[in-house]
């Protein structure tokens, strides 16, 4: 479940990419996972965002038409949301959780098998993260909270804007610090070095190597070595 939940989280930051919600067209592949009803979610994201930004942006910072790369590609937002699912897992515990799992599962799918779900369809991967949460209704006890799931989303979150940093555009993950003049500067990698977005590299080497380390990192906060050094 935490493996699940932590992959889905590694695609999360990207649901400030809208697209055309009534046509059901456009926005990132994340955006695209539940039909109109995600798309129209990374709408108000993408609006969000973007509002957060010209309110807090600097004299040097450009202006923008869109909030993609801004607030949910930021470390604050990524621990802040993580530690917001921990008190909710922990608070609400199963009910908070199997709807955690519901939509987290079908974003993993989504992103890890771009081409096979966009073939087959919003509504096929509404069914499988249906099946993923019925499963954990079945099988998850009922008498205790989940709050490791909120460092998954958050561990997610963080190694997207990883990947996002070895990309041309950077990233803007010490928001709101303010780096010469700017609250909203991207961190990245020299141009020489840095991959294209959307690119070959990027979906075919990158998007499936962190999730896979997502997984692994949520897979590693199950053992018991691990989480007793956990507060």
């Amino acid at each position: 479940m935490g493996a699940a939940v932590c992959a889905g989280a590694a695609l999360l930051p990207d649901l400030d990419c809208s697209g055309r919600v009534t046509a059901n067209k456009g926005g990132a592949t994340v955006a695209r996972t539940f039909g109109i009803v995600s798309l129209f979610l990374a709408e108000c994201v993408e609006k969000f965002a973007l509002a957060v930004y010209m309110v807090t942006r600097m004299k040097h910072d450009p202006k923008r038409k869109n909030g993609h790369r801004t607030l949910t590609h930021t470390w604050v937002f990524n621990v802040a949301l993580g530690g917001g699912v921990a008190w909710a897992a922990g608070h609400w515990g199963k009910p908070f959780v199997i709807g955690l799992l519901f939509f987290t599962f079908g974003l993993a799918i989504r992103g890890l098998l771009a081409e096979w779900a966009k073939e087959r369809g919003w509504i096929v991967v509404t069914v499988l993260s249906g099946a993923a949460a019925y499963g954990g209704w079945l099988w998850l006890p009922a008498d205790r909270g989940f709050p490791l799931l909120g460092l998954a989303i958050g561990a997610g979150g963080v190694i997207h804007t990883w990947g996002d940093m070895i990309t041309k555009a950077g990233c803007p993950v010490l928001w709101p610090l303010p780096l010469a003049g700017r609250a909203w500067r991207e961190i990245g990698v020299p141009d020489f070095m840095a991959v294209k977005v959307g690119g070959g590299f990027e979906v075919k080497g990158l998007r499936p190597f962190f999730l896979v380390t997502s997984t692994v990192a949520a897979i590693a906060l199950a053992v018991p070595e691990v989480t007793k050094y956990l507060p």
